[in-house]
């Protein structure tokens, strides 16, 4: 076990890089925002490749899964290895948070005896200082996230507008009354949870000024299409400049394994054009 005087967590488990493949990293912390110990894996371009400028994505998970989701069932790292070789993308930083664990899924929420919320936007980035020691808060941060992981993508995103160079979601769910859908868990459990609070397009609205550069895409057969074009048209209503594509898939990760490559590269763009 490991304590640090001088670190933000009472306690932090890093793995060991002689055995971490592929460019992972994980780290364990005790979060003060849940109470209790959270995981996190990292993925980390090559060591010439860091520095206090490099871009972070922070990359979130949906319902029934957890921190190695996006890297071994979505394979993100290889893919972000890969267009990183081919000179597609800049090297980036890959943060993908467990969500904390609770029920099918937290929401990324706070919820009445846990804050699953400042988790992601208080914990989490001193939590990839812990595992990545070399960056600082110099390069740009986007978040992106699929299903359940898109709804917290969205939200934590418009609502920290001022935080994020970008945004982009896959399949996203769009409303909390869209929960009931895929958790076991009714949304009372959560606690009182306010209705403008955990809506993407209350805080899509009330930040439009400030919102940066959103994409957002959902397969031709997925159970969620139909929210995701209500959602497009909302903003198109309401002047909120975003990119929407549809492609066919479904809500499954052979479509995210596929459209992932779209969030890099278009994260990558915003990185070239800021650096022009």
């Amino acid at each position: 076990m490991s304590t640090f005087d001088d670190s933000y967590f009472r306690t932090v488990e890093l793995s060991d890089p002689e055995f971490e493949v592929d460019g992972l990293r994980f780290v364990t912390v005790k979060s003060e925002a849940i109470g209790r110990r959270v995981d996190m894996c990292v993925y980390r371009p090559d060591d010439e490749d860091i520095n206090e400028d490099t871009p972070l994505v922070l990359l979130l998970h949906g319902a029934y899964g957890s921190h190695w989701s996006w890297a071994y069932q979505g394979a993100v790292h290889l893919t972000a290895a890969e267009m990183i070789d081919e000179e597609a993308i800049c090297p980036m930083i890959i943060a993908m948070p467990s969500d904390g664990l609770w029920g099918d899924s937290t929401g990324y929420l706070k919820h009445s005896d846990a804050d699953y919320e400042q988790w992601i936007v208080e914990e989490v980035p001193y939590a990839i200082r812990e595992a990545i020691p070399e960056i600082d808060s110099g390069g740009p941060a986007f978040i992106a996230g699929m299903a359940m992981g898109g709804y917290g993508a969205m939200r934590i995103g418009a609502k920290y507008a001022d935080w994020f160079s970008g945004i982009s979601t896959h399949s996203a769910i769009t409303d909390l009354s869209q929960f009931p859908k895929f958790l076991e868990e009714p949304i009372p459990m959560f606690g009182d949870i306010d209705l403008d609070e955990a809506s993407p397009l209350h805080w899509l609205k009330a930040n439009r000024d400030q919102l940066p550069p959103l994409r957002f895409d959902c397969g031709t057969e997925d159970p969620l299409l139909e929210n995701n074009r209500f959602l497009h048209e909302q903003l198109k209503k309401t002047g909120i400049e975003h990119v929407y594509e549809e492609r066919e898939g479904g809500h499954d990760w052979a479509y995210w394994q596929t459209a992932i490559r779209d969030t890099l590269q278009f994260f990558a763009d915003i990185c070239d054009e800021l650096g022009e």
